[in-house]
C-alpha cells in the first residue's frame, strides 16, 4: 500500500460512521446503505488526491457523501456491489432508542433530498455555518430551511396527517 492509499484508509477509518450515517439517511434497507456507502467510498477515493484542504476534511467527506447519495437518489438506480461489513446495523437493532430512530428516519425519508441533507447535518450537531458550507447555501438560508423542515416534520408526527 502506498502512502496515499494508507492515508486514505486512515481517513476513512476515522470518518466511516459519518459516511455510514449519511448513507443510512438516504436508504430504505441495509443493502441499500451498503451500496451507497460503497459508492461514496469510490467518489471519496476519486477526489482524495485532489482535496486541497480549503475546508476541514470532515466537511469535504460530508459534501462528497451527501452529493453521492443525492445523485443516486435522483437517478433511483441500484448497482450490483460487493457488500461491505459495518460494526453497526440500525436496521436490526430493536431497543426503544432504535425504534425512535427508525420512526425519525421514516419521517426524514419523506423529505426532499436537499432537506434530508440539511436535517442530517443538523442532527449531527454541525453549526449553521458548517451546514451552509457543506450544502452550498448561507447560514441564514440554513436557519430558514431548518425552521420549515421542522414544521414539516411536526405535521408528519400528527396522526391525522399520516397516511
Amino acid at each position: 500500500m502506498n502512502a496515499l492509499e494508507s492515508k486514505f484508509a486512515q481517513t476513512i477509518k476515522q470518518h466511516r460512521s459519518t459516511i455510514y450515517t449519511v448513507c443510512y439517511m438516504f436508504s430504505q434497507d441495509a443493502d441499500e446503505v451498503n451500496d451507497l456507502f460503497q459508492e461514496a467510498l469510490v467518489n471519496l477515493w476519486r477526489g482524495f488526491e485532489g482535496f486541497e484542504h480549503r475546508s476541514d476534511i470532515k466537511t469535504w467527506i460530508y459534501r462528497v457523501s451527501l452529493n453521492t447519495c443525492i445523485s443516486i437518489d435522483r437517478k433511483k438506480r441500484r448497482q450490483a456491489t460487493v457488500p461491505l461489513t459495518m460494526d453497526i446495523n440500525l436496521f436490526e437493532d430493536r431497543d426503544e432508542d432504535t425504534r425512535q430512530v427508525d420512526m425519525l428516519h421514516k419521517r426524514i425519508s419523506k423529505l426532499q433530498p436537499f432537506d434530508r441533507a440539511i436535517v442530517l447535518l443538523w442532527l449531527e450537531e454541525l453549526s449553521y455555518e458548517e451546514i451552509g458550507q457543506i450544502v452550498g447555501i448561507s447560514a441564514k438560508n440554513v436557519s430558514v430551511r431548518l425552521f420549515r423542515i421542522k414544521e414539516e416534520l411536526k405535521k408528519m408526527s400528527n396522526p391525522s396527517n399520516n397516511k
